[in-house]
């Protein structure tokens, strides 16, 4: 815990223009940023008796180490570095936001020259009418599906356009009724863009006049004793109806706004946002935020609107109600988001205010549910981090976990991987993958000394470049070689960095051999701080360096529990990539070298006979049947093939049965062999290059 008074500025350093500041911890991390109109008094609040600072702002300046600032020109700048700074750095203290996905919306592409009504996210195109945001795709089609009925415009993609009128045939929406079909000719583009120019007044709101014209003819056609036509025209009206109920008429005077509502407590806030647009809701979203700094609702209402319009994915309408009302600097800033004056208001009277008391409502009842929801995993995931701390005997719990493993096949392509679990929950950003490089063979021991070696040595180097740690001289060398492209991919600006923050219990997979290895590479490297443990997998026995007998957690303890997810989580991502690096060698790598063939014809080789096997033992008229493969190619893959010799054949010693090719050989870091069947495949996680 560091004392403010260490890092406080000199006085009179800070200046009083508007800026942004921001607060780092001793790794160099930033977990807080912050703006202000005067950067002097506000960073000065920070500088007092602690007794006299909320306990999570508290928190915060003895956790920090550091504070710098930057000064901009106007209130709106400052607002606008600080959401960038924010989402760049994502610091721990700053309000948490659990709601980075993009909700969909109903899109009517009028730049086309048929105009298709589809569904879409993300940023707004232009020429493109948008109507939204829904809180759920289905919500969207429903509506589409009622409306098609009376406004048969086209929701084919541009393929499935283009082959209609290749064929001369129209799909079965053409068929059905619930497309005009102007990929035949049965509508002109003139008379297809009429329906789609009616489809968006229809869910602008204007919808009054259209249905009393509908209803007119209906009875004139029942008048004429055009029964068939007059039950059509009254379907047709149910349907209309139908979708206007999925969309309710709340405000009158056909406003355009978003209200946005707040419940809160100590810990966290639910917010709530509708869509109102052509006096109808269309569309509601909502998230639950962390309340990790001391924030008024004004704060929040700041944040959250941020949140909503800093991407520049959500237009901004004419008008944002909230129930607190930020500075005008916000006021400004949506203004210019817009191009066109913003009114940011809280509602006094009639509907909206109404309507804003159900808005707020919702985010009440949003905020009990995330409460009955989060209750009993919060606590379990606390539980088993003091388990784990009480049975280490550390001084904190470890609210980072770093696990390694080894995967390799029969002392080939040797690999390993890093995981990382925050709070007891996986962080896959920060998984790293490894090539041994030190030596070739099968080392389980010697592995894991190398990449504990080379994950804390990265670590230093990181902090050799603050001035704060050198790496032992006796290393240098030997990292050279392993640790030059790493270096490379550093930043000096206070990003994020691969190995930048050390773990408070570092788990490798494996018993006593493995963890005197990791101990070793720690020593070696000036390390004493961090805690080390190892999980055997044979009796699930947790050891600790230089001791005799292994810690045994009861087998119902949520602590050994987390150290299983954990060590499985690191087996699984270190089979995933060992498997991968073994397909890539196994199916490709004897192709590779033949000369004169390119990456096309390798994969139709390889299709045409579809496996390696089976092209090792087909003829040169064989290969000559693969299309675009000649007979020089043929003869050329050949004598390539000929001149390796296949792998010899496995037997398994407990069945007897002959092991090919395609059988699955894998063996973790302790020699395990994975069952037959199971799927470990390699995930989405960026690794490291390698």
């Amino acid at each position: 815990m560091a004392d403010p008074s260490t890092y406080r500025p000199a006085p009179g350093a800070i200046p009083v223009s508007p800026g942004v500041y921001k607060f780092r911890d001793a790794h160099g991390r930033v977990i807080y940023v912050g703006k202000a109109k005067s950067l002097r008094p506000r960073l000065s609040s920070y500088f007092q008796d602690l007794a006299n600072l909320h306990p999570r702002t508290a928190t915060m300046v003895t956790t920090a180490a550091s504070v710098e600032w930057t000064v901009v020109g106007t209130e709106v700048e400052a607002l606008q570095l600080e959401y960038s700074w924010i989402k760049e750095f994502d610091p721990r203290f700053n309000v948490k936001y659990r709601d980075d996905k993009s909700y969909p919306e109903l899109a009517v592409t009028l730049n086309e020259e048929f105009p298709r009504v589809q569904v879409m996210r993300g940023a707004h195109k232009k020429g493109v009418r948008y109507f939204g945001p829904y809180g759920h795709a289905w919500a969207i089609r429903e509506t589409v599906d009622l409306l098609l009925r009376v406004f048969p415009v086209r929701t084919c993609s541009n393929g499935v356009f283009k082959r209609a009128q290749q064929v001369g045939r129209p799909c079965l929406l053409g068929y059905i009724g619930k497309c005009a079909a102007p990929c035949v000719g049965k509508v002109s583009a003139a008379e297809h863009r009429d329906l789609a120019e009616e489809f968006c007044d229809f869910m602008a709101g204007r919808t009054g006049n259209y249905l009393r014209r509908l209803e007119q003819q209906m009875q004139d056609a029942a008048a004429e004793m055009e029964y068939e036509k007059a039950a059509r025209l009254r379907d047709d009206l149910g349907a209309l109806k139908r979708a206007m109920e999925k969309n309710a008429v709340v405000l009158a005077d056909g406003t355009d706004a978003d209200l946005l509502a707040l419940a809160e407590d100590e810990l966290e806030a639910a917010v709530q946002i509708f869509h109102v647009r052509g006096g109808r809701v269309r569309g509601q979203r909502g998230w639950v935020t962390d309340k990790v700094e001391d924030v008024d609702t004004v704060a929040l209402v700041e944040h959250a609107l941020q949140q909503l319009y800093g991407a520049g994915t959500e237009p901004v309408p004419r008008e944002v109600l909230v129930p607190a009302v930020p500075d005008d600097a916000v006021r400004e800033w949506l203004s210019g988001l817009r191009g066109a004056q913003v009114d940011l208001r809280v509602p006094q009277r009639g509907d909206k205010k109404d309507l804003m008391e159900t808005v707020r409502r919702n985010a009440q009842q949003a905020l009990a549910l995330h409460k009955t929801k989060r209750a009993s995993d919060l606590t379990t995931r606390s539980r088993a981090l003091q388990e784990i701390a009480d049975a280490l005997e550390l001084d904190s719990v470890p609210l980072r976990i770093e696990c390694f493993d080894i995967s390799h096949l029969q002392g080939e392509d040797v690999v390993a991987s890093m995981v990382v679990f925050e709070d007891g929950l996986a962080r896959k950003s920060e998984y790293r993958r490894f090539q041994i490089k030190g030596f070739a063979g099968q080392d389980d021991v010697r592995s894991m000394h190398e990449v504990i070696g080379r994950r804390f040595r990265r670590y230093l180097r990181e902090r050799e470049q603050t001035g704060e740690w050198a790496v032992p001289e006796a290393d240098e060398d030997a990292a050279d070689a392993t640790d030059a492209a790493d270096d490379q991919a550093r930043t000096d600006d206070g990003r994020p960095r691969r190995f930048a923050y050390p773990p408070q219990l570092l788990v490798v997979d494996g018993g006593q051999p493995q963890v005197a290895a990791a101990r070793r590479a720690l020593d070696e490297l000036g390390i004493d701080d961090v805690a080390l443990c190892g999980l055997a997998k044979r009796l699930e026995e947790v050891w600790l360096p230089g001791q005799d007998d292994p810690v045994v957690l009861p087998r119902s303890s949520e602590g050994l529990y987390l150290l299983q997810r954990v060590r499985d989580e690191a087996h699984r991502f270190a089979i995933g990539y060992q498997r991968a690096k073994r397909s890539k060698r196994l199916t490709a790598g004897e192709l590779d070298s033949v000369p004169g063939l390119g990456e096309t014809r390798r994969q139709a080789l390889l299709k045409h006979f579809g496996s390696l096997k089976k092209l090792r033992a087909a003829t040169v008229d064989e290969l000559c049947e693969v299309p675009g493969v000649g007979r020089r190619t043929a003869e050329t893959v050949a004598a390539a093939l000929a001149s390796r010799t296949p792998a010899a054949f496995a037997v398994n010693t407990a069945t007897g049965e002959i092991i090919d090719d395609s059988d699955d050989r894998d063996h973790s870091g302790d020699g395990a062999a994975e069952p037959a069947g199971r799927d470990l495949s390699s995930t989405t996680e960026s690794g490291e290059p390698t």
